[in-house]
Parts: structure tokens; sequence; C-alpha cells
């Protein structure tokens, strides 16, 4: 008798070992508790260094635009690269040894590759000088040793294989209109990063969310990590909710984690030189979050929940944190984005900086 009811006990147990089990499984994902990427874009630093304009932070002490963001809780530093730019700034040996300075505090490197010697983004992807002229598979095996090449000089946590490839890279050959030779370019990248080294994340990055649905999909049998995705408010919509839902959509279709790779706002609508600024008018911001520092503040915190909301969410980057006015001797040394940096026309921090916390 007692061994029939230790056998139904222990059958007991196993059911319900097994329900449990199986409740595990199919439980929905939950949205992270803390990002793995809280980062921005510091791409001039090296021309603000050079100025020798000197940032305040919170204390009123001047500070290395690096170290107050590091302070702050930033993780990650984003970097573009250009093949082979007309000035040292986002040059492979100025990314390199900003990139050996961003670790050695503790931080993770995230690069941008635009394959190009200058912007590259929907409106333009054009080839570096140094391979005009070759053909496709000529281009591939440029994506793949220059590539490697980075890979193995600078050693980032996470990379991108191109920059806001909406329309592909490489123009004309790696034009979005012809898939196949762009994902043959894309395929190139990201073994170089494989074979080079495994450890590397690589991001497809794509600028706002509509149509990228369709984008993904065209990409959906190449090995990438994650989906990164740009997000202005003047440029992809308004509705925050969209942005959201949009975010889950493409994440889970693709089985993949997603990533705010750019977005940014501004404390003011005034300006500090006489460089037009990309944003001066309230029509072109969210009518809850004005240009005010606290605005900027609130937008940004916006931003984090809304990723963390995201059950395959891993974080943020902000575009042009560093991107002060320069008062310098150069005229050329205005900045279009000064009303949306960490820093204000007195180059002292922003509220913004307690997002990172």
């Amino acid at each position: 008798m007692l061994k029939k009811i230790a056998g139904h006990i222990t059958a007991t147990l196993l059911i319900f070992s097994f329900a449990c089990s199986k409740m595990k499984e199919t439980k929905p994902l939950e949205a992270p508790e803390s990002l793995e990427i809280k980062g921005a874009d510091l791409s001039n630093l090296p021309e603000v260094r050079q100025s020798g304009v000197s940032c305040f932070n919170d204390k009123n002490q001047i500070e290395d635009m690096l170290s107050t963001l590091k302070k702050a809780g930033a993780n990650t530093i984003r970097l573009r690269i250009w093949h082979n730019p007309v000035s040292p700034n986002s040059s492979f040996n100025t990314v390199k040894n900003l990139s050996n300075e961003i670790k050695s505090m503790g931080m993770k490197v995230l690069l941008t590759v635009h394959y190009s010697d200058t912007w590259a983004d929907p409106s333009q992807q054009s080839k570096p000088k140094d391979w005009e002229g070759k053909n496709l598979d000529q281009l591939a095996d440029s994506v793949y040793n220059y590539t490697r090449k980075i890979v193995l000089g600078i050693n980032p946590h996470y990379i991108q294989i191109g920059n806001e490839i909406n329309n592909g890279l490489l123009w004309p050959e790696g034009s979005r209109s012809n898939p196949t030779q762009m994902k043959k370019l894309l395929k190139s990248g990201i073994s170089a990063v494989r074979q080079t080294n495994s450890k590397t994340k690589i991001m497809i990055h794509f600028a706002g969310f509509e149509n990228a649905d369709s984008f993904y999909s065209t990409l959906s049998d190449l090995d990438y990590d994650i989906i990164g995705l740009s997000y202005y408010p003047m440029w992809h919509g308004k509705n925050l909710e969209n942005l959201k839902q949009n975010l889950i959509s493409l994440s889970n279709k693709n089985y993949k984690p997603v990533f705010i790779a750019e977005t940014s706002y501004p404390f003011t609508l005034g300006w500090n030189d006489w460089t037009n600024n990309i944003i001066g008018s309230n029509s072109q911001i969210l009518m809850e979050y004005p240009a005010t520092p606290q605005g900027q503040k609130d937008y940004l915190n916006k931003i984090i929940s809304l990723i963390k909301d995201v059950p395959k969410g891993i974080g943020f980057c902000y575009w042009g944190a560093e991107l002060i006015s320069l008062n310098g001797p150069q005229s050329a040394r205005g900045s279009s984005y000064e009303n949306q940096a960490f820093w204000d026309f007195e180059n002292r921090s922003l509220p913004i900086l307690d997002c990172f916390k």
C-alpha cells in the first residue's frame, strides 16, 4: 500500500514538474530590467579635443566628454569609420586609438562602417575612391579584406555592416534594386567578422521603421545578430506607440534583438553660431516633449522606457551628443546639431546625462 502511495506521489510530482516546465517554455518574454547597450555616438570627439574647447560636468568642473559619459553610466560608445577620409577624423588610425581609450575605461565599442570615404546614409552610398572601377567580385573581396582589417586592428564589441543601408550600399553595384548583389556584399562583410572574431556582434542598420519589414525579410538568410534602427521624430513619425509596435514585430518576425542605433532631441530651439540647425521649429518635435533641457531628458527617458517594453529590446545609442559649436579660429566649426548635444551653449553638461544611470 505504501509503495502504491509513494508511486502515486512520484507520478503526481512528475506531472506537476512537466507542467511547470511547459509553462516556463511558453511564458512570454519579459522586458529586460537593464539594457545591454546604453550608448552615445562620439565620432567627432577628436575634433572637439583638438579645438581646445573646455567642457564642464554637472559640478561645473572641466572634464573630458568621454569621462563625463562614463561617470554618467554610459557603457557603449559608437564611432563611425570611413575608408580614406579627407581629414584624419574617422580614419582607421584615429578610430583605433579612440577605441583603445574607450575600452581601457571599461566601455564597449560599436563601430559603424560606412564603406565610403564620407557619409553613407539612405540618400548616398558612394564607394571609396580606391574601389572605383572594381567589378562585383572585386568589391566583395575589398569588403572582406577591409572588414577583416577593422576587426583585427580595432576588435569592436559590435560592428555595423554599413550605415543606414535602406537603399543598399556601395552604389550602384550594391543597390537594393539588385538584392542579390547587395546581399553578396553584405555576406562578404559578415563572413569577415565571423572568421576573424566570433565574439563580435553584427548589426544591420536601417533608418526609420517604415518599409523595414520588407527590408529585413529580404535579408532573412544572412547571419547577423542585431537589428538596428534610427529613429528621429522629424523624419520617422511622431507616434511612439507605432514605433514600439514595429520594434516588437520586427524582432519577433526575424528572431533578432532590436536596438535603436540613432536618436536625438533638442534642449532648445535657439542657436549658438551662424550655422543653420537641423531642428529649429516646434513642428519638428513632439508636443509632449518641449525643446528644453527637461524636455530633452524626458524624451530620451521615454525612448529608454519604450525599448525596455520591447521583449527583445537591448538598448539605444544617442547620435550627436558631442556636436557642440566649436568656437575656434575656423569658421567651418559651427554645428548644425549644437542644440541637440549633451552640453549647452556654455559647454555645461545637461540633465539628459541622468538617463544613463
